[in-house]
């Protein structure tokens, strides 16, 4: 029996001030660049300053990629562009410098921090500063089998509650959230058709890597099957992050949930972190105010769950690779919108009409 419920979060997570977003929507009226005339970056602009509590807003000064890795056992059955268990090589590449968000971060000066909750690989391939918070080798078959014990659930939760709070304690005032799992968005698919209550077929999409018309049949049963052992526990997050989740999954579900609680503002990648943050809503449904869609993937599921939760994703460029390289496109855009809020010119007064001061 699990001493975590996520529906605590609900009483801990406060929305981003809005006395302070009111008082940036007035400052916004008194610059000298017309209001709209700047579009999205002024509403990302004043979510920001209510996010900070600060008018005008702060730059971004100390933002932070987090990327969380594992493998899931339903890619042995070829639903996924790449083999199972090969999660080890994305994270290699993005430690090596060679993969899209790698390459991103060092244009923007971004550090990135991997955090392993479930490779299915030998430890000592690895960075201890990586591997040594494991919660298990790899996440069970969810079509066949659940993903984790309930235990294991709560210890992934767990361990992203602690990479919030190390991050937040550190100063990092943004996350850039991604993942690097290989068969993770069957998983995610799954969470999102359970929680929207959708067919199997509506959610599926083809995967980061990409996969043909047969293999998308198979992820398509696959999803389909792990639904009928999903609903069954749709009333405990917890339960049906260890049911149809994985420990990297379950991972980024406590590390939103703990960055709201902390204040910590998140922009989200693709459908892997989608489907965490709505079962982030679904425990506290002040959640979603303090995470951005930083993309759009291309993947239904992601488009299902963003709607649900109402965020708009701030590009649309058909990048789906994942590994939260859209959502790191989307970050120069939040330091733009910071910079013009906090840095352009208000009106100068009109001079009034110097015949007021004349006296007798």
């Amino acid at each position: 029996m699990s001493s975590l419920n996520l529906d605590d979060f609900s009483d801990l997570i406060e929305r981003p001030d809005s006395g302070t977003r009111r008082d940036a929507e007035e400052r916004r009226e008194r610059l000298a660049v017309p209001s709209g005339a700047l579009g999205r970056l002024d509403e990302l602009g004043e979510w920001l300053s209510a996010a900070q509590g600060s008018v005008p807003v702060k730059a971004v000064r100390q933002p932070r990629v987090v990327l969380f890795a594992g493998d899931h056992g339903v890619a042995a059955l070829d639903v996924s562009g790449r083999p199972a268990g090969s999660a080890r090589s994305l994270v290699r590449a993005v430690l090596e410098g060679e993969s899209p968000v790698a390459v991103l971060a060092r244009l923007a000066e971004v550090p990135v921090r991997i955090v392993d909750a479930g490779l299915d690989c030998d430890p000592a391939l690895l960075p201890d500063e990586v591997v040594r918070h494991r919660v298990r080798r790899g996440s069970g078959r969810i079509d066949i089998e659940d993903a984790l014990t309930v235990e294991e659930a709560e210890r992934a939760v767990r361990l992203g509650m602690a990479i919030a709070d190390e991050e937040a304690d550190s100063g990092t005032d943004l996350v850039v959230l991604g993942d690097l799992s290989v068969g993770g968005t069957t998983p995610a698919a799954t969470l999102i058709a359970a929680l929207c209550g959708t067919d199997a077929s509506v959610v599926t999409g083809r995967g980061g890597a990409g996969i043909d018309d047969l293999a998308w049949m198979r992820k398509c049963a696959a999803v389909r099957d792990a639904l009928r052992r999903a609903r069954p526990v749709l009333g405990d997050q917890l339960e049906l992050l260890a049911t149809v989740g994985g420990a990297d999954l379950a991972a980024m579900t406590g590390f939103l949930l703990q960055s709201a609680v902390r204040r910590m503002p998140v922009i989200l990648d693709g459908v892997v972190s989608a489907a965490c943050a709505l079962v982030g809503q679904r425990a506290a449904f002040r959640a979603p105010d303090w995470w951005l869609a930083g993309q759009l993937s291309g993947e239904p599921a992601q488009a299902k769950a963003l709607d649900r939760m109402a965020l708009n994703p701030l590009l649309d460029q058909g990048v789906t690779v994942g590994e939260g390289t859209g959502a790191l496109l989307a970050l120069p855009l939040v330091r733009a919108a910071a910079a013009l809020a906090a840095e352009l010119p208000e009106r100068a007064e009109p001079v009034e009409d110097a015949a007021e001061y004349v006296t007798e």
